[in-house]
């Protein structure tokens, strides 16, 4: 009840002293200025502090650019990734020259027409050659990253029968990934989730002998400039696959099947050697290092030594552990593909040694 009370005096004190200041100024005469109107004085202040907060912006850009610049992605390690990184390239090149351009205006126009006593705004209702060239440009300009985005986009979900792409399917469930190769026949079995049971945990059609040389694994390996026909199950909720590295992404839909496919072009050996990985390798550990110092003085184990690996993510808050939602994927050459694939156990293996 006190604090209520409190409450109720100190908004009445606030009402009285909002009260007393329109008396004061009342109180000036009708020829006073009022302290709500700018004036001249205000106008300039303003209008400085418009050139000031434009240079701050600029600043403050160059800088996020030079200081987080070490955050994006390495280069991309599938064929098609380049032109997925050369569109966004290109769309952040046009969006900073037009945020350029336009805010440096903005912020010199309101420094150079800043309000003075006795001004008069010029206005005009409409300038037809402006709204044209200010709506054909942007026409144009989207209109071409459009066209080009298609055209990747096509190359992406276009998948011609005589490329003969590896076909695998991913599964995902909450809160894990499984892969699921088609074998010899390079044929997917039917699949259900009906059909989960026990060992079983994709929903596989027994009695599909296109399932029978299926090979289930919690890994995904892909050789190296072979084209990959992804199809995408989901068990429970949407999720949503995602190869940062690949510049891929696809989501995962409940009761259908999605799908697109793209070749990876550099092993997971070869972006380890490469000069960005090697240096955020190093910075890495050099982190870990420090706070494995803090961890043992605790009395608990150090942290393990990063090592870089391709991973495929969930990229949809799908639950409490989505964030632990990986795979490792290993890009190795044809050989070395095809002999961890020999080593994988076949469905019908599988099913075999549960009777």
């Amino acid at each position: 009840m006190t604090v209520f009370l409190v409450i109720i005096v100190l908004a009445l004190l606030a009402v009285t002293g909002w009260q007393m200041s329109k008396i004061f100024q009342l109180s000036k005469g009708p020829g006073a200025e009022s302290a709500e109107i700018a004036n001249d004085n205000d106008n300039r202040q303003q209008a400085k502090l418009m050139l000031w907060f434009m240079i701050f912006l600029y600043v403050g850009m160059a800088y996020s650019f030079w200081h987080w610049s070490k955050l994006y992605l390495p280069q991309a390690a599938s064929e098609h990734g380049n032109e997925v990184d050369t569109l966004m390239f290109i769309s952040i090149g046009l969006i900073m020259v037009v945020q350029v351009i336009t805010q440096a205006l903005l912020h010199w126009f309101a420094y150079k027409y800043q309000g003075k006593k006795g001004n008069r705004a010029l206005f005009f209702a409409d300038n037809d050659k402006l709204e044209f060239i200010w709506t054909i440009i942007p026409v144009i300009t989207l209109a071409g990253l459009i066209i080009y985005g298609l055209f990747t986009w096509s190359d992406i979900m276009n998948i011609s029968e005589d490329d003969d792409p590896i076909v695998i399917e991913i599964y995902a469930k909450q809160f894990s990934w499984q892969a699921r190769y088609a074998g010899e026949d390079n044929t997917l079995g039917e699949a259900n989730v009906r059909f989960i049971e026990g060992v079983n945990t994709v929903g596989l059609n027994v009695n599909d002998t296109y399932a029978d040389d299926d090979k289930i694994t919690t890994e995904l390996h892909l050789p190296v400039g072979k084209q990959v026909l992804f199809k995408f199950r989901s068990q429970d909720v949407l999720h949503s696959a995602y190869f940062p590295h690949f510049r891929a992404q696809m989501n995962v839909v409940p009761g259908m099947v999605t799908q697109f496919a793209f070749t990876p072009d550099v092993t997971t050996a070869e972006m380890r050697d490469s000069e960005y990985m090697v240096d955020k390798v190093k910075t890495i550990n050099e982190i870990r290092k420090e706070n494995s110092k803090a961890l043992m003085a605790e009395g608990e184990a150090p942290l393990d030594s990063y090592e870089f690996d391709y991973f495929l993510l969930c990229n949809k808050i799908c639950g409490d552990a989505h964030y632990n939602m990986q795979m490792k994927i290993v890009v190795e050459s044809e050989e070395e593909y095809n002999q961890w694939l020999s080593e994988q156990d076949e469905f019908a293996t599988v099913m075999e040694s549960q009777e």
